[in-house]
């Protein structure tokens, strides 16, 4: 059942005049109340004769006609409202075509208001976008399309032509071998781009967003990333000029890893070894003090797991070395696990030595990945609470609002 309220003598309607803030030649011409939707439906329209600027040239013009046009509005009293309005079309006889004028209480071709707009990206801000939609009973496929809008928005309000020094790594998009790689300015941290997958083409990709937001590709100087050959292939292809420093966090990471082969190769003949993984690869600091003397029983008896350890800690040391020594406790190091007999050391210390410009580069650059860990940490949280992403460009959409969220322009409705 469909209910009408007079526009002029009903207190209602004069509230709804204040909170439309309409402007010359728009005027609220009725309301009507749907008890089956259970909506506000206000009903707008211009004024007979009224004069609009071509979308074009800005000449004056008479409406030539008008598309009837509707758009979910904030909701009042926590009831659905709706803004419906005859839009006039210009025929300007200075660009000799016809246009349909632009209302500012909305966007081109949408379907919501501009307030609308705000009030779904507060929301989808802090809370999975799905819960969104259901919070504001509207299909989240709508929801994505009003989220990508301003994301997209904001992320071209990005200046990338002061950017110099990188971090780029890759994180799971999901389950099966699928991934994304993030690029981020280690100077101002923000997630400058990121786009799927993780071959070397993911550097093209991102020489190219430099390119079409009038940066250049000489202007970066130092890329910090992991050993991932697909990724020094693309630098080396890509950035030329840029120094490479190789994460210090992932080469802790490599070397933690040879000291827990070492320990389930060895537990096969030392059972005491079982059950032990995580006191050998976690921080001693961050131990319990039954877990420290554990630690130290096993370390220091006649473990061969004991002595990969011991190459773990020395290898920590590096990076509080002076820079001037750096290279020769590095080079005594890799001579230390070589002659350690224990293959993984071994192994580990060869591919050590074969990047070895880029794990001392460190000392100059003092870049590492640690900043694009604690992304991937919010990015992962956020995809358990969403319980995945429907395709990966959603998932690169939040990684940027989660990323950048204090970086996205203020959503209050947009007017013009």
């Amino acid at each position: 059942m469909w209910t009408s309220l007079s526009s002029k003598d009903n207190m209602i309607a004069e509230m709804f005049k204040v909170a439309l803030e309409l402007e010359e030649p728009w005027e609220l011409t009725h309301i009507e109340y749907n008890d089956k939707d259970e909506a506000w439906h206000l009903f707008i329209d211009f004024k007979r004769g009224a004069m609009f600027s071509c979308p074009s040239c800005g000449a004056a013009c008479k409406a030539y006609d008008a598309e009837k046009k509707e758009w979910r509005h904030l909701d009042f009293w926590n009831w659905k409202t709706y803004m419906h309005a005859r839009v006039p079309r210009t025929n300007c006889t200075n660009c000799n075509k016809v246009t349909l004028v632009p209302v500012k209480w909305s966007r081109p071709l949408s379907r919501f208001t501009l307030q609308f707009d705000a009030w779904a990206m507060r929301l989808m801000a802090e809370m999975p976008v799905n819960a969104a939609a259901r919070e504001l009973r509207e299909h989240d496929t709508r929801m994505w399309r009003i989220f990508h809008h301003y994301v997209h928005i904001a992320m071209n309000e990005l200046d990338l032509t002061s950017v110099k020094r990188i971090a780029v790594d890759e994180t799971s998009s999901r389950r099966g071998h699928r991934y994304i790689t993030l690029f981020v300015d280690v100077d101002t941290k923000t997630v400058l781009f990121a786009t799927e997958g993780k071959s070397k083409d993911t550097l093209e990709k991102f020489k190219q967003h430099l390119m079409s937001k009038g940066a250049t590709a000489t202007q970066i100087q130092e890329i910090c990333c992991d050993m991932s050959p697909a990724f020094i292939r693309g630098i080396q292809e890509q950035f030329p000029e840029a120094e490479i420093t190789f994460d210090k966090f992932h080469v802790m990471k490599m070397v933690n890893e040879a000291v827990d082969e070492v320990r389930r190769e060895e537990q096969k003949q030392a059972p005491e070894l079982k059950h032990s993984r995580y006191l050998w690869l976690k921080n001693v600091s961050t131990l319990k003090e039954e877990q420290k003397v554990e630690l130290n029983k096993l370390k220091d008896g006649h473990l061969q797991t004991g002595k990969a350890y011991r190459l773990k800690l020395s290898l920590q040391e590096l990076w509080t070395q002076p820079h001037i020594l750096a290279d020769v406790y590095l080079r005594e190091w890799m001579g230390w696990a070589r002659r350690s007999q224990l293959k993984p050391m071994m192994e580990l210390s060869k591919t050590l030595k074969r990047h070895e410009e880029g794990i001392l580069r460190w000392f100059h650059s003092r870049m590492t990945n640690g900043l694009l860990e604690g992304i991937n940490g919010l990015i992962q949280a956020a995809k358990r609470k969403a319980r995945g992403y429907r395709n990966v460009q959603n998932l690169i959409a939040m990684v940027y609002m989660t990323a950048n969220k204090l970086r996205l322009p203020t959503l209050a409705a947009r007017r013009g």
